[in-house]
Formats: structure tokens, sequence, C-alpha cells
């Protein structure tokens, strides 16, 4: 998946080339984009464009600046509510599964206990998810404007970057947490560790792998359900409200016009934003967290197709065409799904090492001489004799000894585990290093079309200097 990754973003930059080339975008944003319209009337002064010599609004660099650093202030604030919300999860799982196991009456609800806190954890953290994400793009928009970026592409592009740092924390803060820091802090028999009082949580007998998987499935297929059906409910009860708002009561000798009506009951397109947003997320689920759910990519795909026909509807039935605006790329997207698809490698190694059972499995097969026949026993430790003079002796994972101290297994273990990081994320960086090289951003017939014009327009403007 990472090395796809890399291949597909190369190819999107050499289809996206030449797209540019063809509707003569390439050179827009340098020369050709003029300022908004709401920095125009706002801006307190003029400045002479250097590029094109018109004068122009201007707005001073070293405000825009502490203005920006403000809306980084109120990001942090944000990201720290996100964190709250997600300590606060982690909190309703730990005790609805206390409460579960001592309440219950039925040994499956007993043994259960676990899972049900786990899954009714997921559904409750998807719920909060969408509720912040609806508040903190209102923000986003009001601290945008107030940065006073010149340029449309730059307004969006600092708009895009605000809402993707909260959306990157708001949805892959609980993943991350059952990836990496799940079951890692829970202690032992007689030393177990807590928070806010309450004991840390542990894995499940299948593995944190297991209900990495299940965070997976629920946030992303969640998101994917609740989104489809919002695209496709949404636009046909705001066009039946705007048409019974906007069709007017016809009156004694008067038509009732419907001809004129038409354009009106149609919704405004609003842009792609939404769009973009939704697949840049999915990019994020199927490569990340791939490793852990390999069925994440299929269930992309099929919200793919479903999608593209709820699309086309929507935008052909119930929205007025859009006004075109002209774009020389996808702008910051593109930036951030390379930000994604390295993060991929990092978080995909770390997985394998430190989440899965695949090393442990591989040292005890080579330290057993290829049998795994006690490998169970070699993953569990005794309880310490202290708690067992006090308490029943139980076994629990980890690699400790009577005496809750760590055995060198556990050493050999964390070496091995670092190597594996370090050699898998070279090895991919290095192979999506060579697909960077061997393929070129910009198409041969591009270049040369581009070569060409440069060509002729040499000649006229020689030809424009030798007639006159």
């Amino acid at each position: 998946m990472s090395l796809w990754a890399v291949t597909f973003l190369e190819y999107w930059k050499r289809t996206c080339s030449a797209l540019a080339h063809r509707w003569d975008c390439s050179e827009f944003e340098e020369i050709e984009e003029r300022p908004r319209p709401e920095f125009t009337a706002m801006a307190p002064m003029t400045m002479r464009n250097p590029v094109t010599g018109a004068e122009e609004p201007y707005f001073p660099e070293k405000q825009r600046f502490s203005r920006i650093l403000t809306g980084c202030m109120v990001i942090i604030v944000m990201v720290a509510v996100v964190l709250i919300f997600v300590i606060a999860v982690i909190l309703y799982r730990s005790i609805l599964s206390i409460v579960i196991y001592k309440t219950a009456e039925h040994d499956f609800f007993m043994f259960s206990a676990g899972q049900i806190a786990s899954l009714t954890g997921s559904m409750l953290n998807l719920l909060v998810i969408l509720m912040l994400s609806r508040v903190y793009i209102s923000l986003a928009h009001m601290l945008t404007r107030w940065e006073m970026h010149r340029t449309q592409t730059k307004y969006e592009d600092m708009f895009i970057l605000k809402v993707f740092i909260f959306q990157f924390v708001n949805f892959y803060s609980s993943p991350v947490y059952v990836a990496f820091f799940k079951g890692r802090f829970v202690g032992y028999p007689g030393n177990y560790n807590s928070l806010f009082g309450i004991r840390n949580e542990d894995c499940g007998s299948g593995g944190c792998l297991i209900e990495l998987a299940q965070e997976l499935l629920i946030i992303m297929v969640g998101k994917q359900l609740i989104n489809n059906a919002q695209e496709f409910v949404l636009p046909k009860l705001k066009t039946w409200w705007q048409k019974r708002k906007l069709r007017p009561q016809p009156q004694k000798g008067e038509e009732s016009g419907e001809e004129s009506g038409e354009l009106g009951e149609l919704l405004v397109c609003e842009g792609l934003f939404s769009e973009y947003l939704e697949m840049v997320l999915q990019f994020g689920f199927i490569t990340i967290f791939v490793a852990a759910c390999p069925l994440a990519p299929l269930f992309a795909l099929i919200n793919n197709w479903v999608e593209i026909r709820l699309d086309a509807h929507k935008f052909v039935t119930e929205y007025r065409r859009p006004v075109v605006e002209r774009g020389q790329d996808i702008g910051i997207w593109l930036p951030i799904l390379q930000f994604i698809s390295h993060i991929a490698v990092l978080s995909n190694a770390l997985l394998i090492a430190f989440t899965s059972a695949f090393v442990p499995r591989l040292y005890y097969s080579y330290t057993a001489d290829g049998s795994m026949s006690g490998y169970i026993n070699f993953t569990l430790s005794t309880s310490p004799r202290d708690y067992n003079q006090q308490h029943t002796p139980c076994r629990y994972r980890g690699h400790r000894d009577e005496n809750g101290r760590l055995l060198p297994e556990y050493f050999h273990l964390l070496a091995i585990r670092l190597a594996f990081v370090f050699i898998f994320e070279h090895v991919v960086f290095f192979i999506g290093r060579l697909i960077d090289m061997m393929v070129p951003d910009v198409p041969e017939e591009v270049e040369i079309k581009v070569k060409r014009e440069h060509y002729m327009a040499k000649q006229a403007l020689a030809e424009n200097q030798v007639s006159s």
C-alpha cells in the first residue's frame, strides 16, 4: 500500500501537469490570479505589484503573521479539546467494562464486557468526531477570513491546512491510541498503572490488532454511510424547503410561471471542499492503518462506486451549475497526500513490529528451531510471589520474572522490533524514491509542447520587432 500511494501520487502529478497545460493554467497563480474581492474591499492600503506593475490592495505581512499565530493558538486549543474527548472515551470504555463485568448475571456478558465497551466506545467516538468537525469548520472559515489572504488560492490553502490538522487529530487519534498505546502501560499483577484512579486499558485476548480493525471499520465505514446518507437526503430536503419558500402564490389573471422559478428552486453549489476532504481522509485510513485492516481499501472502493453515482445525481438534479473558477492544481491537497503517504510507511512498520505478533513469532520460531510448540507460554508471565501470597496465582501477557523484573527476551524483542522498523521504512522510502526518479512529474509530450510554445512566442516577438 505504501508503494501504491507513492506511485499514485507520482502519476497524479503527471496528470495534473497535462491538465494544467491543456487548460492554460500552468502559470495562473504566479502571473494571472487577481486579489480576492473581500481582500480588495477590506485591505487598508495599496501597493504596486512587481510582476504586473498594477496598483493593488495590500495588507501588511507583519499583521497577517500575528493573525496567523493567533489562529495557530486556536488550533492548538481545539486539538487539546479533541484529546480531552479521546481520554473521556477511554475512561468510558474502562468504566463500562468494569460495570458490565460486576453487574452481569449471564456469563456471555461477563466475558464479553471488554468487547461491548470497545464497540460502544467506537460508536460514541464517531459521534464526537462528527460533532466537533461541524464546529471547527465554521471556526476555520472565520479565522481564515480574518487573516486577510490576498488570493483565493492562498485563502483556500490556509483554510484547508487548518481543517486538515484538526481532522487529522480528530479522526486518527483514537485509532493511534488503540494501535500504539493501549495495553502498553498496564503494569503487572500487584503493580497496575492507573489513569485518574482507573486501571489502564489492556488489549483483549485477540490482541490490539483486532480492536484496531474494529475501530477503523466503525469510524471509516460509519462515516461513509453517514456522509452518503447526508449527500442523498439533505439536498432533497433543502430543495423541497427552497421550493416551498420561493414558489409564489398565483394570483388572478396571472400564469404560474414555472420556468422563471425553476432556477431559484435549485441549490447553490458550495464547492468541492467537502468532497476533497472526504477522499483525503479515506486515503489516510486505507494507507496509515492498512496492516491492521486489509479490508479497508475494499470498503473504500465500494464507497467510491456508490458516491460517484450519488454525486452525479446530486450535481445534475439538485444543484445549479457551478461558476467556473480557474486553478493551477489541487493546491495544498497534494502536499497533504504526500505527508500521509510518508506517515503511512512509518505507521505500518510500527504496526507490524509492535502491535502484531509477527516479530515475536519469528523470534520464538528461530530460538526454538522452527517449532511453535510452547509459544503461548513464551508470551505469558507468572504473577509475582508477593501477589500470589494474597491472591490466586495467574498468568498475564508480558516477559517478566517472578519478581516483576523484565526478562532479557523483552530487550531482545525490542531491539529486533526497532531494527525491523528501521529496515522496513528505509527500504520502502528507497523504492519510493526510485519510483519518483523513474516517473517524471511532467510527461515528455507536455514538455515538448511547452518548449514549442515558448519558441513560437519568441519567434512572434522577434518578427513583431523587425516589422515595427
